[in-house]
């Protein structure tokens, strides 16, 4: 009888495969289970940090740290992979509200398009047909609710603001990737001559780096748009010449913030000469209306006027009358879009000049400069209150006492004529200002109260 063969040693060799795939399965199970726990919390502390960064608790914030500290609330990290990043529904919404209805129409770009030059003009070119992306870093120099209010009004007209900052150059290189601007305008900046004495480094950053930063793109850009930026009627600064003309001295600037923009027409005429950049400065000289910024004097003397608090009225050294050549945002959006439409083409490309390009600088002001006093004079009259008035000698902080515009070359160039009075123009900022607040005025309080009495 022939012996069965011996099954042992496979047997055993089997069982020992097996116990070498449980181990094999244990460190799969296992290994994997840790790069899931690691990559569950690398997720969890950059959704942490994001918060951490872009949303801080309004509990802790330290009543001690200036406010200037905190201007820029949103970071690189939100902007790059947030706005940046969007995909394909983001791209899409770029393309659609920088695309223009009308034939020949321009795709601007305009830089500071939730401000109120930026918003104003935005809405007056998709208006006429025009493609127009925004782009806006929402800080908090003055309360961001109103900047979201008019980014909520461009909205409904079909127009996308981009959120992110000037000195972001691969935001700014993506947005000229996905579209091929025709021209930009160019608003975006730090604003107001005193806050620049509480935060200067603000001014360096935005009105300078984050000039030079957009030029830095566009240059690069194939085709190289227009450019139409605003440069400020406080270039002029000890300038004593009456009306101020682009051929004044504007070497002796009185701030910072008048400084910076100085600046800003060097390194425009720079990037003219070395890369063919088409390029127009727009000084503006004391802009006001609806939605205009609060922290302009028209703007303050209105809320304080109506909540009964005293208002400061500056009269320069020497006892005279301090005087503004306002001028009303219409006017100004006006200016904005014939400068715009007699812009030239640029003549470089890819960052290489191939010809002389156009560089220009005018004035947009109303040419009729007025009192501070008749300012607060007619608000009276328009709110029907009387102002509590504290005369005051004008203090060291940069501000000018007197400007006044000659606007005989932007009318040459392109039609530019002011045609609103300031009692007209404040009449509208008024109506627009107890709106927008829900501001019940005495008048028809008064009124109110006469009817219930009778």
């Amino acid at each position: 009888m022939p012996t069965p063969p011996d099954t042992s040693k496979t047997l055993k060799l089997e069982r020992y495969n097996n116990y070498l795939r449980k181990i094999h399965s244990t460190k799969l199970i296992t290994a994997s289970s840790k790069l899931l726990f690691r990559a569950s919390l690398l997720i969890a502390l950059i959704l942490i940090l994001f918060f951490t960064i872009n949303y801080p608790p309004l509990s802790d914030t330290p009543h001690h740290v200036p406010p200037h500290h905190r201007l820029h609330h949103h970071s690189l990290l939100s902007t790059s992979l947030f706005s940046a990043g969007g995909g394909a529904a983001w791209e899409k919404q770029v393309r659609l509200s920088s695309t223009p209805r009308r034939t020949n129409g321009f795709s601007v770009l305009v830089t500071g398009a939730a401000g109120f030059v930026g918003s104003h003009c935005s809405l007056a070119l998709k208006k006429r047909g025009d493609g127009v992306l925004g782009l806006d870093n929402f800080n908090n120099y003055y309360d961001p609710s109103l900047k979201r209010a008019r980014q909520n009004l461009l909205s409904k007209h079909q127009v996308f603001i981009v959120e992110g900052d000037l000195n972001d150059g691969p935001l700014l290189t993506k947005l000229f990737d996905v579209v091929p601007f025709t021209h930009v305008l160019h608003l975006a900046a730090q604003a107001g001559v005193r806050y620049a004495m509480q935060n200067p480094q603000s001014y360096i950053s935005s009105n300078i780096a984050g000039f030079v930063n957009l030029l830095e793109v566009a240059k690069a850009a194939n085709p190289q748009p227009s450019i139409v930026w605003a440069s400020s009627s406080s270039v002029y600064g000890l300038n004593t010449e009456n009306p101020f003309s682009e051929r004044d001295r504007t070497d002796q600037p009185a701030s910072l913030y008048a400084a910076t923009k100085k600046a800003g027409e060097e390194i425009a005429h720079t990037y003219n000469h070395i890369y063919g950049l088409s390029l127009t400065g727009l000084r503006f000289f004391t802009v006001y209306g609806p939605w205009g910024r609060p922290d302009m004097a028209y703007f303050f003397f209105t809320k304080d006027i109506l909540q009964g608090k005293s208002i400061d009225i500056y009269k320069t050294h020497d006892q005279k009358e301090v005087a503004r050549d306002f001028t009303y945002i219409d006017d100004v959006v006006k200016g904005c879009l014939g400068a715009l439409d007699t812009a030239e083409k640029s003549t470089g490309s890819g960052g290489k000049k191939k010809g002389a390009a156009q560089l220009r600088v005018y004035n947009l002001g109303n040419t009729s400069p007025v009192p501070v006093g008749r300012l607060v004079s007619i608000l009276e009259g328009l709110l029907s209150t009387k102002a509590k008035k504290h005369v005051i000698t004008m203090p060291r902080n940069g501000d000018v006492p007197f400007t006044h515009a000659n606007v005989t070359l932007a009318f040459k160039d392109f039609g530019y004529k002011p045609t609103t009075d300031l009692s007209t123009g404040l009449r509208k900022f008024v109506k627009w200002y107890i709106s927008y607040y829900g501001i019940q005025s005495k008048t028809r309080k008064e009124s109110q109260a006469t009817g219930e009495s009778g």
